[in-house]
């Protein structure tokens, strides 16, 4: 019996490999080639955003070979942003270069920052867009850094397990060389996306009653490339709290 876990307080400690995101995943075949893919590599945190068929799935136990127990604690989530709300790091897979400026990885750069971030005690993700149509901006822009498998750019489509499968494989390879390159904070931890989002707010607040937000129809552009633009500095949880130290400062001044 496949059992639907909600919360994070069931991932043990040791457990430190990053979290699998599916994005709308279409069958739940997919989903359970994938959980496979997972267990290969050691991963075990699978999440899955709105999957069409709804969850659990009888086709993903099936396909998913035994891996039951990345199934039994899979996650189910409504939207991207509740689902990644925990990670200080989230990636995200894509196969175009968008209208975004985000840092670009391949697989192995990005399990480097993956390994490093997560020996320092950080909680990461990898985001996976739909099989057929791929991740959307609105997910993109809560990613740090996009990967980009460099294949053939005639014929450069994998499917989601695969893709799966390839970023589990180099995570694992830098996990079992106890590798700690990549990406570092200093002394602070990088900060939580739902720490990031709360500053967001409060930011687009501001701008909204100053005129900032202007014209109506390019606000929610304008908000993404701020996103954009503060996610790609890999911002710190002390980072995050002299921003909102500056923002009261500067909506609440001195007489």
């Amino acid at each position: 019996m496949v059992k639907v876990v909600s919360g994070f307080d069931d991932i043990k400690s040791e457990e430190i490999g990053p979290a699998i995101i599916l994005i709308d995943p279409q069958l739940g075949n997919n989903i359970g080639s994938a959980a496979r893919a997972m267990l290969n590599c050691g991963l075990k945190d699978l999440r899955l955003v709105r999957p069409r068929d709804g969850w659990p799935n009888a086709s993903a136990v099936k396909m998913a070979s035994g891996a039951t127990e990345v199934l039994n604690n899979t996650k189910v989530f409504d939207n991207t942003l509740d689902a990644v709300s925990d990670l200080n790091l989230v990636l995200a897979t894509t196969a175009r270069m968008r209208d975004l400026s985000k840092t670009v990885l391949t697989p192995k750069k990005a399990a480097d920052w993956l390994t490093s971030h997560n020996a320092h005690g950080g909680r990461s993700g990898i985001l996976f867009g739909p099989e057929r149509s791929g991740l959307v901006n609105d997910d993109i822009v809560l990613a740090d850094a996009v990967i980009n498998v460099p294949l053939n750019p005639k014929f450069s489509s994998l499917n989601l397990a695969q893709a799966v499968l390839l970023m589990g494989y180099e995570w694992f390879q830098n996990s079992i060389k106890s590798k700690t390159v990549g990406q570092e904070t200093g002394r602070t931890m990088a900060a939580k996306v739902s720490e990031r989002e709360y500053f967001y707010e409060r930011l687009e607040s501001e701008l909204d009653k100053s005129g900032f937000l202007y014209p109506d129809h390019l606000a929610p552009t304008i908000k993404k490339n701020l996103r954009s633009m503060f996610n790609r500095t890999g911002l710190t949880q002390q980072e995050v709290r002299t921003l909102h130290g500056i923002l009261t400062a500067l909506t609440n001044p001195k007489n």
